[in-house]
């Protein structure tokens, strides 16, 4: 006896697809409504001051903290290299800016303002590496800030 089967074409249609597709659709599904609740948080919250400016500001709201800025640049050329201004002094020596910051943190205290009312912002150049913002920071931690935060690159 002969078996028909054997004989006939067999086309080979390849692996079963639809379990792929079910699980493409539900990853999809997913990804979509999930996306659409992340665009609800666009800001991230701040330390930084309500401006006294502009017709809607309460003033009971707008804290009366001193600023004191923090400038920080790398020469043109120079990768490795940075400078630090606060105030009348441009280091890029770290001990000189931890002793420059100190006194001027003991200035604030002798006005009467606390550290506590200081806040410090760093502003950094668009060349300066990061390890020497982090440097300085470190400066100003040590210096006993409490309040130390980084503006966008200028």
């Amino acid at each position: 006896m002969k078996i028909k089967g054997a004989k006939a074409v067999h086309y080979d249609s390849g692996p079963n697809m639809t379990p792929l597709v079910d699980v493409v659709m539900v990853i999809l599904i997913f990804l979509m409504l999930a996306g659409s609740f992340g665009g609800v948080e666009h800001y991230l919250v701040s330390p930084t001051p309500v401006t006294k400016t502009g017709g809607g500001a309460n003033k009971s709201l707008v804290p009366d903290d001193v600023q004191y800025t923090i400038t920080v640049d790398s020469p043109q050329g120079f990768g490795d290299r940075f400078v630090a201004h606060a105030g009348d002094l441009a280091t890029s020596d770290m001990a000189k800016l931890t002793d420059a910051l100190t006194r001027k943190r003991k200035e604030f205290n002798a006005a009467g303002t606390s550290t506590e009312k200081v806040l410090v912002f760093i502003d950094p150049g668009r060349t300066v590496k990061y390890k020497f913002l982090i440097d300085v920071y470190q400066a100003a931690l040590q210096a006993e800030f409490t309040k130390v935060s980084f503006r966008p690159a200028h």
